[in-house]
Formats: structure tokens, C-alpha cells, sequence
């Protein structure tokens, strides 16, 4: 299925996010309880999102600048609407690994709320990538 669903259309802006493990159910904010970011749907199929913990510093040294690629996500790509879920073409990332792949989320929509999640993947914010899920909660900017 290929349809857009025109209720996506638009900015939406980050107003939490966290993890959850799969084993242990454990929940946390790994960038804090107030991170920035926003996801944009556009009527043309390309979506794009950039998420950031709050608390970041300028890098200059080499251990800045890797705190600061821990502490954000931002891909682009053609999307597509399967149900309950959408699948992005990613083209660009900040994670070179993810070009060209398929990254599928689960959302709900509830008037101007946004809750989008992962499936259940490795979770490369935990040491030893325990099993674990992302969700993010957005509304309509």
C-alpha cells in the first residue's frame, strides 16, 4: 500500500522521548526529560526527522563532537503509510548504516498528538544493545 495519509501532512514538533528494554521492561529518557526535534510529513512523500537531547555543548575535540552524534538522530526519506505503521526509504542519515534501508515505525494518531515507536531492535544507546524499543511523542507544530 502506498497511500498517504494527508492526517500526517505537516511539522510536528518533539515533546518526549524514551526507551524501553524488552526483558526488564525498564523505561528511560536518554536524553533527558526535555529533548528538541521535530518530524515532517510533506504531501510529496518525503519525510524528515531530527531529534537531540537538550543538553549539548559545541564540540571542537574529538570527544565533543562524538558526544554530540550520541545525543541526536536526524534521517530523511520517501515514506509510505501500511496501516498503523509508516516505512521511510532512508536516503540520508546521520547514520551511514541506514542509507538505503527501510526504517518502519508504528504511529498513533490522536487529534494533534503523535506517538510514533519502534519495532522491538538492538538498542544502540545501551551497552551490549539489549533488545529494546524507542518511542517518541510529537504535536502538530
Amino acid at each position: 500500500m502506498s497511500e498517504r495519509d494527508t492526517r500526517l501532512h505537516g511539522c510536528w514538533r518533539l515533546v518526549s522521548f524514551h526507551t524501553e528494554l524488552q526483558d526488564s521492561k525498564e523505561r528511560t529518557q536518554p536524553w533527558g526529560a526535555d529533548p528538541t526535534g521535530h518530524l515532517i510529513f510533506d504531501a510529496d512523500g518525503r519525510m524528515m526527522v531530527l531529534v537531540t537531547a537538550k543538553a549539548r555543548e559545541p564540540g571542537n575535540t574529538d570527544a565533543q563532537q562524538v558526544a554530540l552524534f550520541r545525543t541526536m538522530m536526524a534521517y530523511t526519506g520517501r515514506y509510505r503509510i501500511d496501516g498503523s505503521r509508516f516505512i521511510a526509504t532512508i536516503d540520508s542519515s546521520w547514520n551511514e548504516a541506514w542509507n538505503g534501508t527501510e526504517q518502519e515505525r508504528f504511529f498513533k494518531l490522536d487529534g494533534n498528538t503523535l506517538e510514533v515507536s519502534t519495532a522491538w531492535m538492538p538498542n544502540p544507546l545501551v551497552p551490549g544493545n539489549p533488545i529494546g524499543r524507542g518511542t517518541l511523542s510529537f504535536r502538530r507544530a
